[in-house]
Protein backbone atom coordinates (compact mmCIF):
# COMPACT_ATOMS: atom_id res chain seq x y z
CA UNK A 1 0.00 0.00 0.00
CA UNK A 2 1.29 3.42 -1.26
CA UNK A 3 1.53 5.76 1.62
CA UNK A 4 3.02 9.21 1.83
CA UNK A 5 2.60 11.06 5.23
CA UNK A 6 3.84 14.74 5.32
CA UNK A 7 4.97 16.85 8.40
CA UNK A 8 6.81 20.15 9.88
CA UNK A 9 3.42 22.17 8.87
CA UNK A 10 2.77 24.86 11.73
CA UNK A 11 1.79 28.43 12.13
CA UNK A 12 4.69 31.16 11.03
CA UNK A 13 5.37 34.54 10.58
CA UNK A 14 5.96 36.45 7.73
CA UNK A 15 9.73 35.82 7.06
CA UNK A 16 9.82 32.77 8.97
CA UNK A 17 10.71 29.48 7.79
CA UNK A 18 9.76 25.81 7.75
CA UNK A 19 10.90 22.34 6.76
CA UNK A 20 8.52 19.97 5.93
CA UNK A 21 8.78 16.26 5.58
CA UNK A 22 6.72 13.43 3.44
CA UNK A 23 7.77 9.87 4.62
CA UNK A 24 6.97 7.23 1.98
CA UNK A 25 6.08 3.64 1.64
CA UNK A 26 5.24 1.12 0.07
CA UNK A 27 6.63 1.99 -3.17
CA UNK A 28 10.31 2.08 -4.50
CA UNK A 29 10.29 5.97 -3.40
CA UNK A 30 13.73 5.95 -5.31
CA UNK A 31 12.26 5.17 -8.63
CA UNK A 32 9.71 7.80 -8.59
CA UNK A 33 9.43 11.78 -9.34
CA UNK A 34 8.34 13.72 -6.79
CA UNK A 35 5.89 17.01 -6.00
CA UNK A 36 4.85 19.32 -3.44
CA UNK A 37 1.52 20.56 -4.56
CA UNK A 38 -0.68 22.88 -1.99
CA UNK A 39 -4.25 24.22 -2.04
CA UNK A 40 -5.27 27.21 -0.52
CA UNK A 41 -8.72 27.74 0.78
CA UNK A 42 -11.12 27.67 -2.41
CA UNK A 43 -8.22 27.52 -5.26
CA UNK A 44 -7.29 24.82 -6.86
CA UNK A 45 -4.25 22.42 -6.41
CA UNK A 46 -1.31 24.41 -7.34
CA UNK A 47 2.30 22.34 -7.89
CA UNK A 48 5.05 23.98 -6.13
CA UNK A 49 7.86 22.38 -6.91
CA UNK A 50 9.03 19.02 -8.34
CA UNK A 51 12.31 16.59 -8.18
CA UNK A 52 13.40 14.16 -10.40
CA UNK A 53 13.77 10.57 -9.39
CA UNK A 54 17.44 10.47 -8.76
CA UNK A 55 17.66 14.20 -7.24
CA UNK A 56 19.49 15.79 -10.36
CA UNK A 57 16.79 18.31 -11.04
CA UNK A 58 14.00 20.18 -9.96
CA UNK A 59 11.07 22.21 -10.83
CA UNK A 60 9.72 25.42 -9.37
CA UNK A 61 6.38 27.35 -9.23
CA UNK A 62 6.93 31.35 -9.87
CA UNK A 63 6.00 31.93 -7.12
CA UNK A 64 7.93 29.82 -4.98
CA UNK A 65 11.25 30.31 -7.02
CA UNK A 66 14.10 31.24 -4.41
CA UNK A 67 12.26 30.87 -1.94
CA UNK A 68 11.94 27.49 -1.61
CA UNK A 69 14.06 24.53 -1.75
CA UNK A 70 13.29 20.93 -2.53
CA UNK A 71 15.42 17.65 -1.59
CA UNK A 72 15.17 14.07 -1.13
CA UNK A 73 16.83 11.32 0.56
CA UNK A 74 16.40 7.77 -1.16
CA UNK A 75 17.78 6.24 1.26
CA UNK A 76 15.44 7.31 4.15
CA UNK A 77 12.51 7.27 1.53
CA UNK A 78 11.99 10.67 2.88
CA UNK A 79 11.31 13.96 0.44
CA UNK A 80 11.62 17.86 1.74
CA UNK A 81 10.59 20.96 1.06
CA UNK A 82 12.37 24.05 2.66
CA UNK A 83 10.39 26.94 2.86
CA UNK A 84 12.35 30.73 3.49
CA UNK A 85 10.38 33.98 3.46
CA UNK A 86 7.35 32.89 3.48
CA UNK A 87 4.45 34.81 2.57
CA UNK A 88 1.32 35.37 3.93
CA UNK A 89 0.02 33.88 0.32
CA UNK A 90 1.95 30.97 1.16
CA UNK A 91 -0.69 30.04 3.43
CA UNK A 92 -2.38 26.64 2.42
CA UNK A 93 -2.30 22.79 2.88
CA UNK A 94 0.69 21.17 1.15
CA UNK A 95 0.81 17.85 -0.13
CA UNK A 96 3.66 15.39 -0.91
CA UNK A 97 2.45 13.54 -4.03
CA UNK A 98 4.04 11.15 -6.43
CA UNK A 99 4.82 12.12 -9.52
CA UNK A 100 5.65 14.99 -11.61
CA UNK A 101 2.82 16.32 -13.46
CA UNK A 102 0.24 13.61 -12.83
CA UNK A 103 -0.60 12.75 -8.94
CA UNK A 104 -2.25 9.72 -8.36
CA UNK A 105 -0.85 8.81 -4.90
CA UNK A 106 -1.34 12.05 -2.20
CA UNK A 107 -0.49 12.10 1.46
CA UNK A 108 -3.01 13.73 4.20
CA UNK A 109 -1.57 17.36 4.08
CA UNK A 110 -0.23 19.18 6.85
CA UNK A 111 -1.09 22.71 7.23
CA UNK A 112 0.81 25.93 6.91
CA UNK A 113 -0.60 29.10 8.05
CA UNK A 114 1.86 31.85 8.05
CA UNK A 115 0.29 34.92 9.78
CA UNK A 116 1.41 37.92 12.04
Amino acid sequence: EVQLVESGGGLVQPGGSLRLSCAASGFTFGSYDMSWVRQAPGKGPERVSAILSGGGSTYYADSVKGRFAISRDNAKNTLYLQMSSLKPEDTAVYYCARGRDRWVYWGQGTQVTVSS
